[in-house]
């Protein structure tokens, strides 16, 4: 049985398999769903990660879960959410697996470069006013053949000494982001705009960004400012991004 003490999450509930935990929690949210609800499946047959692409894990492999938030802030400053979630996923794998884990802004845990786990943030609206769906695919025993991609790990291969319980990691994901939320609520976004510096794999790297109207920057990425907006240095002035898709270039 899965249990995590903090009262934010009201309903923890785990089901063998689904097609997309974040589409089934939008589902609910639009039909009036409250906060607090977090899905987990051991089989996600149909994940969904930014740019619409898609990805599939073997059952068992992966922590697949997603939560439902109704933020008491402006809607504006949610772009903080995915970045939350990062932020407890690299704690949380550090204490769990004793991993190095860092963060690429503003969607991805990365460990030795490669991404361990993957974050999409959506804004769902309905009669009940607007909700944020959180999902999390962190991949836990795959192995090197069963990895999405290339540039993926998994926790089975960084530390193949260590047996990892996927309860243990999702509770302490949980636990974690519950304290960073309660944060965030509070108005501590320059504290916690420090502390995700500070697991930052991103800044003082050249990168290239693309925007959500398509254009496409390079630069060397140097701040994360108190909105949890990327500044990357570009030959034509400073560039400040509240989403983008990110690439870190060698």
């Amino acid at each position: 049985m899965l249990t995590v003490g903090d009262p934010l999450w009201r309903s923890i509930e785990v089901v063998p398999a689904t097609g997309s935990t974040n589409a089934d929690l939008a589902a609910r949210a639009r039909r009036g769903e409250s906060a607090g609800r977090v899905l987990v499946t051991d089989h996600q047959r149909a994940g969904r990660g930014r740019l619409g692409r898609t990805w599939t894990a073997p059952a068992g492999s992966s922590v697949a879960m997603s939560v439902l938030l109704r933020p008491e802030r402006d809607p504006a400053s949610w772009t903080w959410l995915p970045l939350l979630a990062g932020l407890a996923v690299a704690d949380s794998l550090r204490a769990v697996a004793d991993v190095p884990a860092v963060l690429k802004w503003p969607n991805d845990v990365l460990v030795d470069d490669a991404k361990v786990c993957g974050i999409l943030a959506e804004r769902v609206d309905g009669p009940a006013g607007p909700a944020c769906v959180l999902g999390l695919g962190i991949n836990v025993h795959l192995t090197a053949d069963q990895l999405p991609v290339p540039t993926a790990t998994s926790l089975a291969l960084l530390r193949p000494d260590r047996r990892l319980a996927r309860n243990d990691i999702i509770a302490t994901v949980l636990a974690t982001l519950a304290l960073l939320y309660h944060r965030w609520q509070a108005g501590l976004d320059a504290e916690l705009a420090a502390e995700y510096v500070a697991r930052s794999g991103t800044l003082g790297r050249t990168v290239t960004v693309l925007g959500g109207d398509g254009a496409r920057f390079t630069g060397e990425a140097i701040a994360v400012d108190p909105a949890g907006r990327l500044r990357v240095r570009t030959p034509s002035g400073v560039q400040t991004f509240a989403a983008g898709d990110v690439t870190h270039l060698r």
